[in-house]
């Protein structure tokens, strides 16, 4: 039994059809991601373990890690 494999392309058809500007995803260096994942996997721990907020975590840590790149550049 194969696995389904949903359509990538499914959002973007929507997105045309609605008339809304299709956006492209950003791909970060895997240096910048692997920060990203390990920081939010911590607050994940410092929060308790919750689940259901690992979209908050991530954008929680992308802020952290962000910031940190640009105090060091300053």
């Amino acid at each position: 039994m194969k696995p389904k494999i949903k359509k990538q392309s499914t959002a973007r058809s929507k997105a045309r059809d609605a008339g809304r500007p299709v956006t492209n995803t950003i791909e970060l260096p895997e240096k910048i991601w692997e920060r990203i994942s390990l920081k939010a996997f911590d607050l994940w721990r410092e929060r308790g373990c919750r689940e259901g907020y690992a979209l908050q975590d991530w954008l929680d840590a992308e802020r952290v890690v962000m910031g940190d790149i640009h105090e060091a550049r300053e």
